[in-house]
């Protein structure tokens, strides 16, 4: 009789025919887990992801508010097609570039998605991506206000001027003005808009209510002066790729007002495409524009102490991660 643990593994090379049992570890787990990779851009979270899912086997879900949209590929440095070949991809292409895609449904996506694997047991979930708050609404299950985006709303508050606003948000939600600052515009009229919808605070709306399941968070960085490089290769590598035309389709099929093409690097080719400057100028300021956002992811996932970091310029820095993974799926088991 063939038992459970050959029939797991037989599973998996069916669900991944590119993979031999060789490489593969087995999923004796009796309790589903979860694998977060997160980290500034260009720290290489996509090929670690790739090879990590090809030896357990796991199924990657991406945790990237850019790559949910269809036909922004190049500029998001989307896993190409024979990258997602290799291995299964998940919440990519998902949208078109008129939807929005708030956090609450990005959530209730990657959660069920996560459930799925949970329950077929033929695969890890691999939770990848350098948009922390994706990540961090999955491992801590924040409590999101399931408020749509209220555009009208939102133009009547931003023409009363940020003091006003503010000064309403301390009349009717004072707890939250204790965590949003004065001068935050962005979070003022989200509480604002929460409150007019619901007529509850969004203070007595959130918090966090993370899974049961274990979670092994991985972070990737880089020394800065080679994160530095590793962005001013990509940028340049994008252009090589036909970065221009995807941006000058983009713009013809959406028209240029498209709120995307005002995201980072399709707003700079954007600028090149008007004639107000010129391509070797637009390369300069998509790689500062990225440094200056690797610098805020790097920000953001240090602050979070249960993330365990690996250097992502070490030779085998797939070894080592595997190594860590299969102490985690033992510890996880017993």
């Amino acid at each position: 009789m063939e038992s459970p643990l050959s029939s797991l593994i037989c599973t998996a090379v069916s669900v991944f025919p590119g993979m031999s049992q060789t490489n593969t570890i087995v999923l004796n787990a009796p309790v589903p887990i979860l694998i977060a990779i997160g980290g500034a851009t260009a720290t290489g979270k996509t090929s670690l992801a790739i090879d990590l899912a090809q030896r357990l086997p796991g199924v990657i879900l991406s945790a990237d508010s850019r790559q949910i949209y269809r036909e922004f590929d190049i500029g998001t440095a989307k896993p190409t097609i024979a990258e997602r070949q290799q291995v299964p991809h998940k919440l990519i292409d998902i949208c078109d570039p008129t939807e929005t895609l708030t956090l609450a449904d990005y959530q209730i996506l990657a959660q069920r998605e996560i459930d799925r694997l949970h329950q077929s047991r033929t695969a890890v979930p691999l939770l990848v991506g350098g948009t922390g708050l994706y990540i961090k609404s999955i491992v801590r299950g924040l409590k999101i206000p399931k408020v749509a985006p209220q555009p009208q709303l939102r133009s009547q508050l931003q023409a009363l001027g940020q003091p006003y606003c503010y000064g309403l948000l301390k009349q009717v939600d004072p707890i939250s003005t204790q965590k949003i600052h004065a001068n935050d515009q962005v979070r003022t009229l989200r509480a604002l808009e929460v409150f007019y919808v619901t007529g509850c605070p969004i203070s007595q709306q959130q918090g966090e209510a993370p899974p049961d399941y274990p979670i092994l968070q991985i972070g990737l960085d880089a020394d800065w002066a080679h994160l530095s490089q590793r962005i001013q290769q990509r940028t340049a590598q994008m252009i090589a790729n036909g970065f221009v035309e995807e941006v000058d389709r983009l713009c013809q099929n959406y028209g240029a007002d498209l709120p995307l093409l005002n995201t980072l690097g399709y707003q700079e080719i954007k600028q090149f495409l008007a004639g107000k400057i010129s391509l070797v100028e637009a390369e300069s300021l998509i790689a500062l524009h990225t440094r200056q956002f690797a610098k805020q992811q790097r920000t953001w996932f240090h602050a979070d102490r249960s993330i365990e970091w690996f250097d992502a310029d070490i030779p085998d820095l797939g070894d080592r991660v595997m190594e860590r993974i299969k102490a985690f799926i033992q510890a996880a088991t017993f």
